[in-house]
């Protein structure tokens, strides 16, 4: 049998009840650090007369441990302009079934004819 080098940390859990016990983050698995992303799609709120699109995949974090992703991208095309998105997400939020999604929001650059802003918000999608 072969011995895989595995990398993490141990966490207490505080518990009302008088049981004992630890959730495991692992950090790196056999040398490779473990990381995931999430896909990221939304419309920006209506301003200036139009919305813009907008997708990306938010930069890789730990997997297993407490975390955020910071995210960036680009609005789609609308009257001759885009905007760039830009942040960090909130913390992770375990969904059923497993895995889970960060929620994010923020105001865009300035940009346009009309120089003005939209906001945008939402959920991730599942990490890959």
């Amino acid at each position: 049998m072969n011995n895989i080098p595995v990398k993490g940390y141990f966490l207490n859990r505080r518990e009302s009840c008088n049981e004992h016990s630890h959730d495991v983050y692992i950090t790196s698995w056999d040398g490779r650090p473990v990381y995931h992303v999430h896909p990221f799609s939304g419309v920006t709120s209506y301003d200036d007369g139009h919305v813009h699109q907008y997708a990306g995949v938010t930069e890789p974090a730990p997997t297993g441990v407490p975390h955020v992703h910071r995210y960036f991208t680009m609005t789609s095309v609308n009257q001759g302009h885009t905007h760039v998105i830009q942040g960090v997400t909130g913390p992770a939020i375990d969904v059923p079934g497993g895995g889970h999604i960060h929620y994010f929001e923020g105001v865009t650059t300035v940009n346009g004819m009309r120089p003005h802003t939209h906001h945008y918000k939402g959920g991730t999608g599942k990490e890959s």
